[in-house]
């Protein structure tokens, strides 16, 4: 069955799209915003600062907030999120200075820390099915994707008769329409069994993290997020900087070629689900990380805009290839009742690459040719990859052979299992908890 014939994921993916088309609405605002404190000069490190106070929200605040909002129902701990975030958006276009916008900015991204994971972690509870749990990431990663293509496209048409102030409102309606959406979807609580409710705070912030830390292709995971972070925080920092320069015209070229990068990610996320069926995800994130690193070196050739919209089609299409499989990966390593937490965990380490990467995007290119600043973060991109094929090994089978020689033959982790000799020796999907504290080799 196609995911979008379950009525509660239906709702819950309208939520998600709706939110997209906000923060992309948002995002747009604030590089034009930025365009407007700063000019070409100092419009990306304005930007690449201001990203960077995302980061520093999602890092320090994603794991608190899952261990903080565990005990609350997460269709209204949603819907809550929602509402606050609205509610953060709309003083923005009353603001007078790049202070203001930053403030406001970083409560909505310590919001939205709160919000994504969480969100992305009830996305397997409502389709424990593999096969659907790959097509909703997939329509998932669309969602990201067509985001990157309508909010420039409806950013430039409200544009003609809107003053920039007022896509801050228009971003605004969009979390209302998620928040009503999460209302209806009617999303179910988790089963007592799946929470973790009388373990103390400090070791269920810590819970994530540790399996994270200790599972091999985790490790790899993060190492690939960080080299597409390297590649495409210059991308999303300097493109409007670039198009200034290059095209003329930042108001106009801006949205272009997102929507162009927005274009190549929406058909590479479609075909996902089909790659996958024939590669793994680590070879598939590996290809998409070497793709990206290659395409950033094309940008040192006289290109004319034709060729510079299918470049970013090609940053956009690499960029699927590499975050789509990530909830998959996720999913796997991982019991049901711990996935939240390394949901969240997934979502601070990753963006701490991004932390890294958006003030470097920023200030490289400030001190050199734009294109040039590219080209070597594509490098250091295609270099973080290989790096990432080393430290996740190709041989990863989910199922693993181990021991439990410490526990008792009626311990009830081997009731329902078949296990050998005094060791308890028994094969099943391994992942790190309670019962697995290190990695089976």
């Amino acid at each position: 069955m196609h995911p979008l014939r379950d009525p509660v994921f239906r709702k819950l993916f309208a939520a998600q799209v709706t939110s997209l088309l906000g923060i992309g609405i948002l995002t747009v605002a604030l590089a034009l915003t930025a365009y407007r404190f700063g000019g070409t000069a100092a419009a990306g490190l304005i930007l690449g600062g201001l990203f960077a106070l995302k980061m520093v929200a999602y890092v320090g605040l994603a794991p608190v907030a899952e261990v903080a909002l565990s005990r609350v129902a997460p269709g209204r701990a949603l819907v809550l999120l929602d509402v606050l975030r609205l509610g953060l958006v709309l003083p923005m276009a009353f603001a007078t200075s790049m202070g203001q916008i930053a403030l406001l900015a970083f409560l909505f991204y310590a919001a939205s820390a709160a919000f994504t994971p969480l969100f992305q972690a009830t996305i397997p509870d409502i389709l424990p099915d593999e096969a659907q749990y790959t097509k909703a990431l997939a329509l998932s990663r669309l969602a990201y994707t067509f985001e990157s293509i309508l909010s420039p496209a409806l950013t430039g048409l409200a544009l003609t008769v809107i003053s920039p102030p007022l896509l801050y409102p228009l971003a605004a309606l969009c979390f209302a329409l998620s928040a009503t959406a999460l209302a209806l979807a009617r999303i179910p609580g988790r089963a007592p069994s799946t929470v973790k409710a009388k373990t103390p705070f400090l070791t269920r912030l810590g819970t994530g993290m540790n399996i994270y830390l200790r599972t091999p292709r985790l490790r790899g995971l993060f190492l690939f997020n960080l080299a597409l972070a390297l590649g495409l925080s210059w991308v999303l920092v300097n493109t409007v900087v670039f198009a200034g320069l290059r095209l003329g015209d930042a108001g106009r070229g801006y949205p272009t070629l997102m929507a162009s990068y927005g274009l190549g990610a929406a058909i590479a996320a479609i075909c996902v689900p089909r790659l996958l069926r024939r590669i793994n995800e680590r070879r598939l994130m590996a290809i998409g990380g070497l793709l990206f690193g290659l395409l950033s070196c094309l940008i040192l050739l006289p290109l004319v805009e034709p060729g510079l919209v299918l470049l970013w089609a090609g940053f956009g299409a690499a960029s699927s290839l590499v975050l789509t499989p990530g909830g998959l990966v996720l999913t796997k390593s991982a019991t049901r009742a711990d996935r939240p937490a390394l949901f969240a965990a997934q979502f601070s380490l990753s963006h701490a690459g991004w932390l890294l990467a958006y003030p470097l995007a920023g200030w490289l290119g400030t001190v050199i040719r734009p294109e040039l600043a590219l080209a070597v973060l594509g490098v250091a991109c295609a270099a973080t990859t290989l790096v990432a094929l080393k430290v996740w090994p190709a041989d990863d089978p989910l199922e693993r052979m181990h021991s439990h020689p410490d526990l008792p033959g009626d311990h009830p982790h081997l009731r329902d299992i078949h296990a050998d000799g005094s060791h308890h020796t028994h094969l099943h999907a391994f992942h790190i908890d309670d019962h697995h504290p290190t990695w089976a080799r």
